[in-house]
């Protein structure tokens, strides 16, 4: 019999909202948490498992960027789509205390409090893609065009 999958707060979450999605679970490699490894695991390309990357402007304070997991975010792109000069990435210490979640495990749904939200135009490009579900360990595979309205994301191309 198959191990029951624990739902995340993001699954509940996507659950009350009636949006579609399946939890896959992977084997996690504390010392490689990266989406290669991920979309290594799930056997996808890694062009379809996005990760989720929270940035600090220097005007507007914390947003979020949402990636290819194989790309880097330009920081002059997302500092202007998000009304900034500059922005660069958080800490990783502030990254728990910031969001709710853990490196590995961060998603763009159900995070401490609502940030401004950017997704790479490179998402549009499938009909389903991976995110964290929240958790190391597990990925929530859904709709990009049913994910971005849910978490209120402006679409730009802001990475490398």
């Amino acid at each position: 019999m198959a191990k029951k999958i624990d739902k995340t707060n993001a699954a509940r979450l996507l659950d009350r909202a009636k949006i579609a999605y399946q939890l896959i679970p992977y084997q996690v490699d504390e010392n490689n948490l990266a989406a290669t490894h991920v979309a290594q695991s799930l056997g996808e390309p890694v062009e379809r498992v996005f990760k989720t990357l929270v940035l600090k402007g220097d005007r507007n304070g914390h947003f979020v960027c949402v990636i290819q997991g194989d790309k880097e975010v330009n920081l002059k792109s997302a500092a202007k789509v998000s009304g900034n000069k500059s922005a660069e990435l958080i800490p990783m210490k502030e990254l728990l205390p910031t969001t709710g979640y853990i490196r590995g495990g961060c998603t763009p749904i159900g995070m401490k409090k609502r940030f401004p939200t950017y997704i790479d135009n490179s998402a549009l490009q499938f009909d389903y893609i991976y995110i964290s579900a929240g958790v190391r360990g597990l990925q929530l595979k859904l709709s990009p065009k049913e994910l971005i309205p849910f978490i209120d994301a402006v679409v730009a191309e802001i990475e490398i």
